[in-house]
């Protein structure tokens, strides 16, 4: 029987399940709940009491930040742990968190161990205490309790700025580009950027097309690849400094040519994002990328 109540609150239905997932798999003790937005999640919270909030920072109607900066006003919310999971891992994004009070900050895409950490650390001696209590063991890796049990026994301080996922260098076209890369919608004139980071690696590809659901990169085959079903977070240029950072999975990985030797991959990522702040920025790309390809 479950003895403590988390909140799970992503305008990603495909991130929500992510989440519910590994809390349920690895802390039988911790029974969730979740909402789509900083509203909805605010009004559960009005008429509950829950132990842990793991919240996005991007969703319509209110924020993440807007969310956390309402928790700490409320009495019973002032000490309760948050964690902040985002694909937003700059320092300033981190330090406003930091300063709003958040208790911990974990970058998407994320990895079942990653998000198991974060929820050791943050829940301390009561989840201990109630994993002791019901006799039950995580599932998964038999250490991750291990490898954390000195944050256990010590004083929660502020998180240190975590760092962003990894940022890889982009594709730049090349002057002797080959024929895989000089097809119809990855040319030069057509040619736009795009990083995809996942859990533990990150690709460096153009994208080939793109549209409200899905977008098509297409990668060099010397690079690590990720497997079908993995989260991703693809972010594109906007152009003027601004970074669109969409949330999204794999959906398909196909060779370009018909040859095993093949020196090029397609990635197709569909979006999970229901944000339409972040919708209307991806068709404003959208519209300067077909335009782009005329």
């Amino acid at each position: 029987m479950a003895m403590l109540k988390a909140l799970v609150v992503d305008d990603a239905s495909f991130v929500r399940d992510l989440v519910k997932r590994t809390i349920r798999q690895r802390f039988p003790v911790i029974e969730t709940t979740d909402a789509q937005n900083g509203k909805r999640a605010q009004s559960l919270m009005s008429r509950s009491t829950f132990d842990l909030v793991l919240c996005d920072w991007e969703m319509p109607e209110m924020s993440g930040l807007e969310l956390l900066q309402w928790m700490r006003e409320q009495p019973q919310y002032k000490t309760v742990p948050f964690i902040m999971i985002t694909s937003r891992g700059d320092k300033d994004h981190v330090i406003e968190a930091v300063q709003k009070g958040v208790s911990e900050y974990l970058g998407k895409p994320f990895s079942p161990e990653g998000l198991s950490k974060k929820i050791i650390k943050v829940m301390g001696r009561s989840l201990k205490e109630a994993m002791d209590h019901s006799g039950k063991s995580m599932a998964g890796p038999a250490d991750a309790f291990k490898e954390s049990a000195a944050l256990l026994t010590q004083k929660r301080e502020a998180p240190a700025p975590a760092r962003p996922n990894p940022e890889p260098a982009v594709l730049a076209p090349q002057p002797n580009a080959s024929s895989a890369e000089k097809k119809p919608g990855t040319g030069k004139s057509a040619m736009s950027l795009a990083s995809v980071r996942f859990a533990d690696s990150a690709l460096k590809s153009v994208v080939k097309d793109i549209n409200l659901t899905e977008v098509k990169v297409i990668a060099k085959r010397d690079q690590s690849f990720p497997g079908i079903l993995e989260q991703a977070v693809v972010d594109i240029d906007m152009s003027e400094g601004q970074m669109a950072r969409l949330n999204g999975y794999v959906h398909q990985l196909q060779a370009v040519d018909k040859r095993q030797d093949t020196d090029f991959v397609s990635v197709t990522i569909r979006f999970v994002d229901e944000d339409p702040k972040k919708l209307e920025d991806l068709s404003r790309f959208i519209a300067r990328f077909r335009a782009g390809k005329r």
